[in-house]
């Protein structure tokens, strides 16, 4: 019997794709007042521009263990006690404006103090944008007397906290919350789950993780021995990583666990 669930938190509560999606049309079709161009194309630019930057720098590898993406590295500020962390404060200032204005000359602008001014508007308006599913806190409100609910998410401390101050509804819900930024590995590192289990009283048997991605969520409980339920919104493709439940709304999980 389940007694424990532990959630991921961006795509599979929050949505975060439809936060930063908003964010990047905002910011653009701010540009479009300026200049005569697609925000669309501006989007896309910035996009490739960032991802292409934001591997190049030396704290790449340690993003990737904790699993922090390009794009919030565009709005995160990384205010977090640790080494990586303070390296990646002092790099976003450049970062960010970089990729704005990179993305401009892309378009044929050449205009990096207006490719600033976008680097800062961008965190504000992702941060007016805290989507959550429409089912999400239904969902909770159902789990929250019958199990543990614990959330386990990749990002930087101060980044998640972010997300979870601007979506404040969400943080009660949850006996425990796990940042692998704070912990210091990311999913599917096994510790990070382990260490999640540690902190319920339940065996391997009665816990079951949710998330939406295959590779971090779903790969880091198969290596630990958990039951794994993807939540694949998209019709996505499965790869050779094996859920062992896949659904395709967060109302299905009832169904699953009982």
């Amino acid at each position: 019997m389940i007694k424990s669930i532990f959630f991921d938190l961006d795509d599979t509560l929050l949505w975060d794709k439809r936060s930063v999606k908003e964010a990047f049309r905002a910011t653009c079709e701010y540009a479009n007042t300026k200049y005569d161009l697609q925000p669309e194309q501006l989007e896309a630019a910035v996009r490739e521009e960032a991802t292409t930057l934001y591997a190049s720098y030396e704290t790449y590898d340690f993003t990737k263990m904790i699993g922090i993406n390009p794009f919030e590295g565009l709005w995160g500020n990384f205010l977090d006690d640790d080494d990586n962390f303070r390296k990646m404060k002092d790099i976003v200032p450049t970062y960010r404006k970089e990729a704005w204005t990179r993305g401009l000359n892309a378009l044929g602008i050449d205009d990096p103090t207006f490719g600033e001014e976008l680097a800062e508007r961008f965190p504000e308006e992702r941060k007016k944008k805290p989507f959550v599913y429409e089912e999400t806190f239904n969902v909770l409100d159902q789990l929250k007397d019958d199990y543990c609910l614990v959330l386990i998410t990749n990002g930087s401390p101060d980044l998640q906290n972010t997300k979870l101050n601007i979506t404040p509804e969400l943080v009660p819900y949850f006996d425990h919350i796990v940042i692998s930024g704070g912990f210091g590995k990311g999913k599917p590192d096994p510790s990070i789950f382990e260490y999640a289990l540690s902190l319920v009283p339940y065996n391997k048997d009665e816990v079951v993780m949710v998330g939406d991605n295959l590779m971090t969520d779903i790969l880091g409980a198969n290596r630990v021995g958990i039951k794994s339920v993807w939540i694949n919104r998209e019709d996505k493709t499965r790869n050779e990583v094996i859920p062992t439940y896949e659904i395709k709304h967060l109302e299905e999980l009832f169904s699953v666990i009982k």
